[in-house]
Order: structure tokens, then C-alpha cells, then sequence
């Protein structure tokens, strides 16, 4: 017979009463949730790709409630049905966290759909990085021809074809094969998603936007809508440096059994 394993209590509460050290998991997992909505940064870069008519501002709209609606769905679907699945014992992992391989295709083909989902996110969230860098080396050494020669490359079978410079693919295949060896080297997943997403969320997705918004609709201060917009912005700023605490208490917990190149537990 199944049953909901989770409680309401949870964690926090055992028959001892209120556990305190078990509530630096609920924040890291702050951080881990504040990441998935941190994709400011690159919403002008999409932006600017977009045709128009419709107007691009309109078209970012419904992009962004679709997207925020099914973000928000996918993560209350994996909590609730994982916590009520497994219950405190719910691991980080849902696909290999808890000892399930069976069927193998299953397990492979959500794993595969995870390396394609973070190999295009890898290459969204690392352009701008690339641009800027690029732009930068470019206006310090203008006569460098690693960095100014641009070479053709004609594509097979088509009249299309590829511009590279040498600069562009030593700096981005040193950049990846980086990041690469580092996630290897410390395979904190969880916690250093959590610090990732506490330190962009506040800033890049809650501070900047609205007060670009109370500069643009010039909203009154101490009225009605600049209190409102101002709490928020609050609100989420602790929540951010919850999340932050929350995961680097986890990175210290984990740096206590780490082994370089292993899964951290």
C-alpha cells in the first residue's frame, strides 16, 4: 500500500522538538531555486534577436510568463511529489540520488536530456561573458592578427559560410576545458548552484529591474506602488543571503569528506 512518506514537520521537527541545523538545507535550497529564475543577464541579448512585429516587448512578455509559469511548475512538481515520495530522505538527485536504475533507457534518457539542456544553458549563459572578453582584447590589441585576422571556412554541401579567429577558439576552448576541470574538482552541485543563485538573483533579476521601473513610471517615493516594489526588493534580498548562508554552510559540510574528482554525498 503507498502513502505519502513526507510530514509536515519535516526535518524541522523531530520528537526532540525544533532541529536547527536541519534548516541550512531549506536555505541552500533558496539559492537553488533563486538560480533557475536568474536569467536577467542574458534576457536583453535574446531580446535583440527577436523580430518584430509584434513589438519585442511583447513577445519578451509572453515568453516570460510562459517560461516563469513552467519553471515554477517543474520545481513545485519535483519538491512536493519528491518530498512526498521519499521524505526526508528525498535526495538532491532525483534521477540517481536514491539507488533507482531501472529501466536503464529511462535513467539514460533523462540523463542525456539533462546534458542537452546544460550544454545549450552553458552556451546561453556564456556569451555574454565571451563578448565581452572578446571586445575587450580586441580594442587593447587592434594589430594583433590572432586577435583581428578573421578566416572562411565554406560549409560542405551548402554556399554558406563560417567566420573564426584564432583568438576566439583558444579563449572559449580554454574557458569551457576550465570550467570543465573545476566542476569536476569540486562536485558540490547543489551548494555552488545555491551560491551562484543567491549572488545573481537579488541584484540582476529583483534590484536592477525595479528600479528601473520606478525610474521609467517616475513612481512616487514612500507611495503606495514604490512601498510595494521596495518590500519586494527586500524580501528577496534576504532571501538571497539566506540562500547564500545556507550554501556555503553546505560547501563546508562537504569539503569535510571531500575527494577531488568524486560525487560529493
Amino acid at each position: 500500500m503507498t502513502h505519502i512518506k513526507g510530514s509536515i514537520g519535516g526535518l524541522l521537527y523531530t520528537e526532540k522538538g525544533f532541529n536547527a541545523e536541519s534548516i541550512w538545507p531549506v536555505f541552500q535550497s533558496l539559492g537553488n531555486i533563486a538560480f533557475a529564475y536568474s536569467y536577467s543577464i542574458i534576457l536583453i541579448e535574446i531580446q535583440d534577436t527577436v523580430r518584430s512585429p509584434p513589438l519585442e516587448s511583447v513577445t519578451m512578455k509572453k515568453a516570460n510568463l510562459v517560461g516563469v509559469s513552467t519553471t515554477t511548475m517543474f520545481y513545485m512538481l519535483c519538491g512536493c511529489m519528491g518530498y512526498a515520495a521519499f521524505g526526508d530522505d528525498a535526495p538532491g538527485n532525483l534521477l540517481t540520488g536514491f539507488g533507482f536504475y531501472e529501466p536503464f533507457w529511462l535513467v539514460d534518457l533523462a540523463n542525456a536530456c539533462v546534458v542537452l539542456h546544460l550544454v545549450g544553458a552553458f552556451q546561453v549563459f556564456s556569451q555574454p561573458f565571451f563578448a565581452f572578453v572578446e571586445a575587450w582584447v580586441a580594442a587593447s590589441y587592434p594589430k594583433n592578427k590572432i586577435v583581428s585576422k578573421e578566416y572562411i571556412i565554406r560549409l560542405p554541401l551548402s554556399s554558406d559560410t563560417y567566420k573564426f579567429n584564432m583568438f576566439r577558439v583558444m579563449s572559449r576552448t580554454i574557458f569551457v576545458a576550465f570550467t570543465t576541470l573545476a566542476s569536476m574538482l569540486l562536485p558540490f552541485f547543489n551548494d555552488i548552484l545555491g551560491i551562484l543563485g543567491a549572488f545573481a538573483f537579488w541584484p540582476l533579476t529583483v534590484y536592477f529591474p525595479i528600479e528601473m521601473h520606478i525610474a521609467q513610471g517616475k513612481a512616487p517615493k514612500w507611495g503606495a506602488r514604490w512601498l510595494l516594489l521596495q518590500g519586494l526588493s527586500t524580501l528577496c534580498l534576504i532571501v538571497s543571503m539566506l540562500a547564500l548562508m545556507g550554501s556555503l554552510k553546505g560547501v563546508v559540510e562537504d569539503l569535510r569528506i571531500y575527494k577531488p574528482f568524486q560525487k560529493s554525498t
